[in-house]
């Protein structure tokens, strides 16, 4: 069982994730490399969901705001979230 503790605002949750052992293995990770991988995969992808911010993501992980953004080159994941062309164009001009 994967268990992810969230603390943020002096608030804390816990999710509990069940998962076959085999998974880890195939995925050939142990332990914390294996919690950090779920964890960081569900981030990345709230995160290119527009769910959370990168300063979120980059916390709930324990890395900075710059390891986070090397962790989206990773999964092939753009920095701008969901943005569209139209919309980042409407962002920097009202910048």
């Amino acid at each position: 069982m994967l268990i992810f503790v969230l603390k943020e605002n002096n608030m804390e949750g816990v999710i509990n994730v069940e998962y076959p052992e085999s998974l880890a293995h195939l995925l050939r990770l142990k332990g914390k490399e294996f919690e950090f991988e779920i964890k960081a995969s569900s981030l990345v992808k709230l995160y290119e969901l527009g769910k959370v911010s990168s300063g979120v993501a980059a916390k709930v992980l324990g890395i900075s705001r710059i390891d986070f953004y090397e962790l989206l080159a990773k999964y092939n994941v753009s920095v701008f979230g969901e943005y569209d062309a139209d919309e980042l164009k409407k962002d920097i001009k009202n910048a």
